[in-house]
């Protein structure tokens, strides 16, 4: 069993590279596109960037991760990896445009929408892993 595991360590390397990679640029990406920095507001003890940012990365991870369980090259990875990021963003986006004030709420530390977006982050990312299967 070991040798057939130190075999397929090379492969693993490179899967989670990628994944590593894709979620980094995905995280710089997404707070640029935000009108807010996520990561100041978490260090100052912002919970609702906690919750809002958070909720954005795991629906981002689970495509990435079910290409992963699916995909037979990191060429796929990285394609699907790239068009679950760009669905992220646009989910942001919709959700600034249903809640205007969210700019606003998310550095005053507002819970509420805080939340709608990360589950709002969390269920596109779930269909979007769900439709990533072949």
């Amino acid at each position: 069993m070991l040798p057939k595991m130190l075999t397929m360590l090379p492969a693993f390397l490179a899967y989670f590279a990628v994944a590593l990679a894709l979620i980094g640029v995905f995280l710089l990406a997404y707070v640029n596109v935000t009108p807010y920095d996520e990561i100041a507001l978490i260090r100052q003890g912002n919970t609702a960037a906690a919750v809002s940012l958070s909720g954005a990365v795991f629906g981002f991870a689970m495509p990435v991760a079910n290409v992963i369980a699916h995909s037979d090259t990191l060429a796929d990875l990285a394609a699907w990896g790239a068009i679950a990021g760009v669905i992220q963003l646009l989910t942001y986006l919709g959700a600034r445009f249903a809640l205007p004030q969210l700019h606003q709420d998310i550095p005053a530390g507002k819970l509420a929408p805080a939340i709608s977006l990360a589950v709002l982050s969390l269920t596109v990312g779930l269909t979007n892993a769900a439709c990533m299967t072949y």
